[in-house]
């Protein structure tokens, strides 16, 4: 086929270099900068090679929209209609005939078709555009691409293109893959920075840029926005309002991926004669596309994008910091046709903060579509095939797990009949599943529509401060014909209802079947059966998942108060998610679908409110009690080590340890101390000996005053031999007896020095300190005024009475002088009283 007349193009260079390679080489890496012309050109410039052999070409994109955009180009080069030598397949739109040698697919696409037919038959050429964008279709498909190569089709062809992307690295993926490199023609771009102002809404600083540059610089603008919401706040805006109105020759356009194709035409297409236009654009339009006219560039600098946390299961949309590679290539927009200008709404000094390149989807995404491919493939292990970036462990675990919770996977990881019915509806997995259980239970036409609903844009608008979580009421917004308002999108509206005919289409579901809002919440139990949620408390808004995540609806929804919840998004915030959306389901509903998951088990817990053992049959759906009832009477055994657990938790529950079993406590610790085999009973011994010797003596009971009437210390008795047991008492004398008889209480706190609290005048005429430990420990003698106050202490008595006894005495005589201080302590006689009066007269003079 004859190159169409065009005017030449920077790629052309490349064309001769990049031939030679494939006629040579199977695997090709072709690098050249964005307005290169290498999307629309080289598909085109090898229809005509030998070794294609008349075969196709299949070349993917990222997003759709540059999909049909890059068909309709190379059709308008080659004059003829989408759909005859050139066409495309994207969801929900093919255009393509027996004629069509080059089919422009998404990516997804791509990874059907080698599911339907792993031998790509007819394809003689798979190219990846725009594969620095590292979208995890892209890495799956480029990976099963090479595994059809190496094993089935060692003449397919690939070539991988991009604009950013470090070729070095894709090369040794692709077998140290010749590297072909192209010039691209750009012209110069001056960067200006307009650093936004602390606080200022990224909307407010776009249109604020917009408005310098239509009055600064020539062409038409393109601004760089994160989602549809701030571009839709950002015409407003630009719309007038407080502002002054934007010149009359000056349209704003928005561009993104859910607009319809006609309105996308529109941004694309160049200005009229005498009119500006202004393209409002998230990052759809940093690579692939060329929108004619564009002189300069507002970078707002974030841009919106999917993180997935293993942790709790789900993804959430993420504004974040561009890239550096991004934020070069949005600028280098300004500068396709012309001279051109970029202002970048941050500080110059903050560019070099940026992270060179965003990082890969395939390391952020939710993996479950990725362990459908594999397992649809037959890969039970990632690492046999070749990856840039290998899908992380924990995520494709997690992945597997959901999968079969969904039925897709069987024990061993293999792919079940379901799981093939799934993969060919080119749905999440999720959602796959919940079509087809619906369909297979008569309610096909309400899991279409609500499938088309979690697929497509929300049809409430997300900037709405009271956008209602209930999935029922947008239900009935796609059935309710006349629907309409300033809350609703209607182009949204209009998505969903084309998407649920299409899935109604596929599914062979009657046209004429009903679909009841009302049967939201168990349908979107089958595609989100891990958060299935139970309200916790009467009336509120927190619920609890079946997951063990906490979440609340935000304030004012009508579905507060539901006994069940299915929840379709959630933040993924812990401890605490937020509710966007839901819908209410009956606790019937989940005992029908979740009757084979749902555990049952008789529980014997400690209740301290009770104060008692209880137990309890408990029937559970994960971390969600459904129905709990008295349980048959435990055994003894049971109970006992419950009442264990709860005393080593210290859930109000404990021995009452009084000054007897304390002290006894104390004595064994001396004890073991002098001899370690003297059982220990510091704290952690004890903890960690329970089973020996506190729980005999807890069978049989039940409640918290039976446990607080154990005697520890008759426990502790137990533990000891019967030499012990003997011994004790001789070692270690709970009291002392003194020359005046009395029985001293002996003071073990500390386990090294026992002490002897005794008041002085109760040891006249002893000799020596007392000895306990078989004679080996002297007692710590605390001598007392007979007010038992310290005077002195002292483990040498005989000492003492030789020495300081003499300035002691001199000191109790003036304060206590009815008392006997003798001035040989040895000789006189012990007392406990004051010395008696003698010769005292009595009052009747007798």
């Amino acid at each position: 086929m004859a190159d169409p007349a065009e005017p030449v193009l920077p790629i052309e260079e490349a064309l001769p270099a990049l031939r030679a390679a494939l006629a040579r080489r199977s695997a090709v890496v072709l690098h050249a900068p964005p307005g290169a012309g290498k999307t629309t050109r080289v598909p085109l410039a090898l229809l005509g090679e030998e070794w294609l052999g008349g075969n196709r070409i299949i070349m993917l994109e990222p997003r759709r929209l540059a999909a049909r955009a890059a068909a309709r180009r190379m059709a308008e080069m080659v004059g003829e209609a989408v759909g005859g030598t050139v066409g495309f397949r994207v969801r929900g739109d093919t255009r393509v005939s027996a004629r069509t040698r080059v089919e422009v697919v998404t990516e997804g696409v791509l990874t059907r078709m080698l599911h339907t037919d792993p031998t790509l038959d007819g394809v003689g050429l798979v190219v990846f555009d725009e594969f620095h964008e590292r979208s995890l279709q892209g890495d799956i498909g480029l990976a099963l691409a090479l595994q059809t190569q190496e094993l089935l089709r060692p003449d397919l062809r690939l070539i991988v293109m991009s604009a950013t992307l470090d070729g070095t690295a894709v090369s040794a993926l692709l077998d140290s893959a010749p590297v072909v490199t192209g010039t691209g023609r750009s012209y110069p771009v001056v960067v200006r920075h307009l650093a936004r102002r602390e606080g200022q809404r990224v909307e407010a600083a776009v249109a604020a840029a917009v408005r310098v540059a239509l009055e600064r610089d020539d062409g038409s603008v393109l601004a760089f926005l994160p989602g549809a919401s701030e571009i839709r706040r950002t015409a407003e805006l630009l719309a007038g309002g407080a502002s002054p109105a934007l010149p009359r020759d000056v349209r704003v356009l928005p561009l993104y991926g859910d607009l319809p194709a006609g309105a996308q035409d529109a941004a694309i297409r160049p200005a009229a004669f005498g009119e500006r236009k202004v393209v409002l654009a998230t990052s759809i339009a940093e690579t692939s596309l060329t929108i004619d006219g564009i002189r300069t560039v507002i970078d707002g600098g974030v841009a919106r994008v999917p993180r997935f946390a293993p942790r709790t299961g789900m993804t959430r949309l993420e504004t974040v910091r561009v890239s550096r590679a991004s934020a070069d290539q949005r600028c280098g927009r300004a500068g396709r046709t012309a001279p051109g200008v970029c202002y970048r709404l941050w500080a110059a000094e903050e560019h070099s903060h940026l992270l060179e390149r965003s990082t890969p989807e395939i390391l952020d995404a939710d993996l479950a579509p990725l362990a459908l491919d594999l397992a649809q493939a037959g890969v039970r292990d990632p690492a046999s095939l070749r990856w840039l970036d290998r899908p992380p462990g924990a995520a494709l675990g997690q992945a597997r797990e959901l999968l079969r919770q969904l039925d897709a996977l069987d024990a061993e990881d293999r792919i079940t009949p379901h799981g093939e019915r799934m993969a060919t509806l080119g749905l999440h997995p999720r959602l796959a599943h919940m079509v087809l259980r619906a369909r297979e239970l008569g309610h096909g036409a309400t899991g279409s529509v609500i499938a088309a609903l979690l697929e497509e844009r929300d049809v409430l608008r997300r900037d709405s401060m009271t956008r209602e979580a209930d999935v029922r009421h947008r239900v009935s917004y796609i059935v309710d014909r006349s629907s309409d308002g300033p809350m609703i999108d209607r182009d949204a509206v209009r998505r969903v209802r084309e998407h649920s005919r299409r899935l109604r289409s596929l599914l062979d579901i009657d046209s004429d079947e009903r679909v009841d809002p009302e049967d939201a919440g168990w349908i979107l139990a089958l595609a989100y059966p891990d958060r299935v949620a139970q309200r916790r408390g009467a009336g509120g808004s927190r619920f609890l998942l079946r997951n063990g995540l906490g979440a609340a609806l935000p304030e004012g929804s009508s579905l507060i108060g539901a006994s069940f919840l299915t929840v379709a998004e959630i933040d993924g915030r812990v401890p605490e998610s937020r509710i966007f959306l839901a819908a209410p389901l009956e606790r019937a509903d989940v005992e029908r679908l979740f009757a084979d998951q749902i555990s049952a088990d008789d529980l014997v817990e400690w209740d301290p409110g009770a104060g008692a053992v209880m137990a309890v049959r408990r029937e559970r759906l994960g971390a969600i009690v459904l129905r709990e009832m008295p349980a048959r009477t435990a055994g003894d055994e049971v109970v006992a080590r419950t009442l264990l657990s709860a005393l080593r938790r210290g859930d109000d529950l404990a021995l009452s340890w009084n000054d007897d079993a304390r002290q006894l406590r104390e004595r064994l610790a001396f004890l073991h101390a002098l001899d370690p085999s003297w059982p220990d009973v510091s704290d952690a011994a004890l903890e960690g000996s329970m089973e020996r010797w506190l729980l005999p003596h807890l069978i049989g009971l039940r409640r918290r005053t039976e446990v607080q009437a154990l005697d520890p210390g008759a426990m502790l008795v137990h533990v000891l031999d019967w030499r012990q047991r003997r011994a004790l008492d001789e070692l270690a004398p709970t009291h002392l007896v003194v020359p005046t008889g009395s029985r001293i209480r002996v003071d073990y706190a500390n386990p090294h020095t026992p002490v002897l609290a005794v008041r002085l005048q109760e040891l006249f005429g002893l000799a020596h300190t007392p000895r306990i430990g078989g004679g080996l420990v002297p007692v710590t003698l605390h001598l007392l005024s007979p007010a038992r106050r310290p005077v002195q202490v002292t483990q040498d008595l005989a000492g003492f009475w030789r020495s300081s006894y003499f300035d002691v005495r001199k000191e109790l005589r003036g304060r206590y002088p009815k008392h006997e201080w003798p001035e040989d302590p040895l000789t006189a006689t012990a007392t406990r009283h004051p010395k008696r009066r003698t010769g005292t007269p009595k009052k009747d003079g007798r």
